[in-house]
């Protein structure tokens, strides 16, 4: 009896573990990296300025190779890049480096926090640090270490919203 209780409570750690990092990124390989171009003394002419992260974004041809790249890396089941975003995990909005692959990873769409969702906290904390209510290195910290923290600190106690198709 203690051996299947014990099996089980180590089941559930390896799903929760498995299921908590596909939403992040592996910290070794993708532990994020700064712009050193971006500081806090010039975010009034960088980061807050409307339309300067187009100015800086890589080539599609080169994230899509990286993506590539790092989906076998990852070890990824599902190989469609359609399934990914090759994201910045300190994004370029929060003076994330747009080429260093230490900055990017292939994030999946599919899943309850994914891609789609951590645009939002990017968003947020970008207004922040532009609002001054927040330092850019906090909000990068915040975005680097656990992107899904921030999501709850910042955006919504309650954690990332349900897929579609779990409505």
């Amino acid at each position: 009896m203690k051996t299947s209780r014990w099996f089980f409570v180590l089941w559930m750690c390896f799903v929760t573990t498995v299921s908590f990092a596909r939403n992040l990124p592996d910290p070794v390989r993708t532990p994020g990296v700064t712009n050193p171009d971006v500081t806090q003394e010039n975010i009034k002419q960088t980061i807050c300025v409307s339309g300067w992260t187009k100015t800086i974004r890589p080539p599609s041809s080169y994230t899509t190779d990286l993506k590539k790249k790092q989906i076998k890396e990852y070890r990824y089941r599902d190989k469609s890049l359609a399934s990914y975003e090759e994201d910045h995990l300190i994004s370029l909005q929060l003076g994330g480096h747009p080429t260093d692959p230490q900055n990017l990873w292939p994030e999946p769409y599919n899943t309850r926090c994914g891609a789609r969702i951590k645009d939002v906290v990017e968003t947020r904390l970008k207004r922040m640090v532009c609002a001054e209510k927040i330092s850019l290195a906090d909000a990068q910290k915040a975005i680097a270490t656990n992107w899904i923290a921030a999501y709850k600190t910042y955006v919504n106690g309650e954690g990332c919203p349900a897929l579609e198709s779990e409505q």
